[in-house]
């Protein structure tokens, strides 16, 4: 790579970046983050940070985040905190995980093709609303998964198949799911007649989900069990749904079409891309993930506003340009593809980013709509200002993030009444968060109950509310604790 070609694609990737970075920060600062999930990794990266074991008040009393979800991976941010003690530094590490995987990508698509298809697939990958999507949400540990699987693809295409395999086994520790990610995997080096890198995968990917599933998660949580079964439509069990599957395929595939917002998902993912990676053997490495989602009972994860689908980007971006170099070398006619596919993406990214926010959020900041604070904002800022040091709190989704590095926060419901001496409802939601959340009207029952009084009223649908004593001073002093070496 020539002096000029690195600075193109350093200049892609810092301008990526400082964009990322100006929207993520401006969602902190106007109080859009929020503690489901930003609240909850810093927490959990914060006791990591302290040699802890990530004990997470926002889930629940003493709750143990490895009793949810199998990420370990997320501990590697935890030096950050001896930087700067900031939950932000969760959004910058997050952003140049991202930025990343534009490397591995240029990569691999220069050795395909040239330097400028691999510089417009840089530039396609990170304007391309996945990534957008996950900015957007703030934190999240599958952004440690999407550059882990950009490298295993450039690792194969070097045929350093082993070295793929070392990657692949590292993604075991972003998620228990990667586990049949690394399946899929296997079936790519299969194809690849690479059958010994393929065996061990598989064994990999088999052994990796059953030690997640089984053994860790289960050992943490406080049902004792994972409690991430959501697929029913193929079955009680995982057993019954791999039985649907091999019987019953074609009911299978109806179950991936039956609502429009499934539909939307697939065209968003392969329409700007020509439908060409549905041609390409790396298309089944995404496979578990999507399907896994449209496979899933709750329809929220169908939607393209969540952090999902930024590990598919590398995934099906790659795969169409796998397919593209197919088409062009059986008629090199159609050479212009190379710079078409990224280009059709790169169009798509940008009118997206200027005219439809709700799938392309960083228009907000493209167009200057969140540069100001408003009202609301300001009103979060007099409310969670006047929350002291130390103490077990209670608050909105929305403030939450701007307490975790001072107090015990959980949101409405989650603390251990006892020690609970502030709390803050936004009587402007519905629900306040949370597995099992409260409404408000339920909230202001509960704070009246505990002997709560109001300090701060109505501020912009915000209450301040304060009780003078905990009932347990032990259970108080705990608070205080959660923070400390």
């Amino acid at each position: 790579m020539s002096i000029s070609h690195r600075l193109q694609l350093a200049a892609v990737m810092t301008a990526a970046a400082l964009l990322y970075l100006a929207h993520s920060l401006l969602r902190f600062r106007n109080f859009e983050a929020k503690g489901y999930d930003l609240g909850i990794f810093d927490q959990a990266v914060r006791q990591y940070s302290l040699l802890k074991a990530p004990i997470v008040p926002i889930k629940g009393e003493d709750f143990h985040l490895l009793g949810d979800h199998f990420h370990p991976i997320i501990a590697a941010f935890a030096p950050l905190y001896w930087i700067w003690d900031d939950p932000r530094v969760l959004n910058i590490g997050m952003i140049a995980l991202l930025v990343s995987t534009a490397l591995p990508v240029y990569l691999v698509v220069r050795g395909w093709f040239s330097h400028l298809p691999a510089l417009l697939a840089a530039v396609a990958l990170l304007l391309f609303w996945p990534f957008q999507a996950l900015v957007n949400w703030d934190f999240h540990e599958i952004a440690f998964g999407v550059p882990l699987v950009a490298w295993v693809i450039w690792a194969i295409e070097r045929r350093r198949m082993w070295l793929a395999v070392g990657l692949g086994a590292v993604l075991l520790l972003v998620r228990e799911d990667m586990g049949v990610t690394l399946i899929a995997l296997s079936l790519v080096f299969a194809l690849k007649r690479a059958w010994l890198p393929a065996l061990v995968t598989a064994a990999l990917g088999v052994f990796g989900y059953w030690f997640a599933v089984e053994l860790v998660i289960p050992h943490f949580s406080a049902a004792g069990e994972f409690g991430y079964w959501e697929f029913t439509a193929l079955g009680p069990s995982a057993g019954a749904a791999i039985i649907f599957l091999l019987t019953q395929p074609w009911n299978a595939v109806v179950i991936l079409f039956d609502h429009p917002t499934k539909v939307g998902l697939w065209a968003l993912h392969f329409l700007p891309l020509l439908l060409l990676p549905l041609a390409s053997p790396y298309a089944i490495l995404g496979a578990p993930i999507l399907l896994s989602r449209l496979f899933n009972d709750r329809a929220n994860v169908w939607s393209v506003i969540y952090q999902y689908d930024a590990i598919l980007a590398p995934i099906f971006l790659l795969a169409g340009f796998d397919v593209a170099r197919r088409i062009i070398a059986r008629w090199p006619r159609l050479r212009p593809l190379a710079v078409g596919l990224p280009g059709t993406v790169i169009a798509v990214g940008l009118v997206g980013t200027l005219a439809f926010p709700g799938v392309f959020p960083l228009q907000r900041t493209v167009t200057a709509d969140n540069w100001t604070m408003g009202e609301r904002a300001l009103a979060h800022q007099q409310v969670t200002d006047a929350v002291p040091d130390g103490v077990c709190v209670e608050a909105a989704d929305t403030a939450v993030p701007h307490l975790v590095d001072r107090t015990s926060v959980g949101l409405n419901g989650t603390t251990d009444e006892d020690a609970l001496t502030w709390i803050i409802i936004d009587d402007t939601v519905e629900e306040l968060g949370g597995s099992n959340p409260l409404s408000p009207e339920e909230a202001f029952v509960r704070a009246e109950r505990l002997g709560f009084e109001p300090v701060i009223e109505d501020a912009e649908g915000l209450w301040l509310m304060h009780r003078a004593s905990a009932v347990d001073s032990a259970a108080a002093s705990d608070c205080a604790e959660y923070l400390r070496r």
